[in-house]
């Protein structure tokens, strides 16, 4: 009985230890969350810069006649 005694409060697994890695457990969720938010804010950022290059490349084809190099334009009319 001792044994066990003697591990609940000093061994592996003991109150101590489980306390400890608990607090290390919240320190590593919480550098968690606040990276979680950083990546959800770039890759938000990333989407926006995205489709903003791909608005400007539709309007700047459409109605200014951007070709890019190395394009062949063809008009059909009808």
């Amino acid at each position: 009985m001792s044994l066990l005694q003697y591990r609940l409060w000093y061994g592996d697994g003991s109150f101590k230890q489980t306390q400890k890695y608990q607090q290390q457990l919240d320190l590593l969720q919480q550098q968690l969350t606040v990276k979680q938010k950083r990546n959800k804010a770039l890759e938000a950022e990333v989407l926006d810069l995205r489709k903003g290059k791909e608005a400007i490349e539709e309007t700047a084809r459409h109605d200014l006649g951007l070709i890019k190099q190395d394009e062949t334009f063809f008009q059909v009319i009808e």
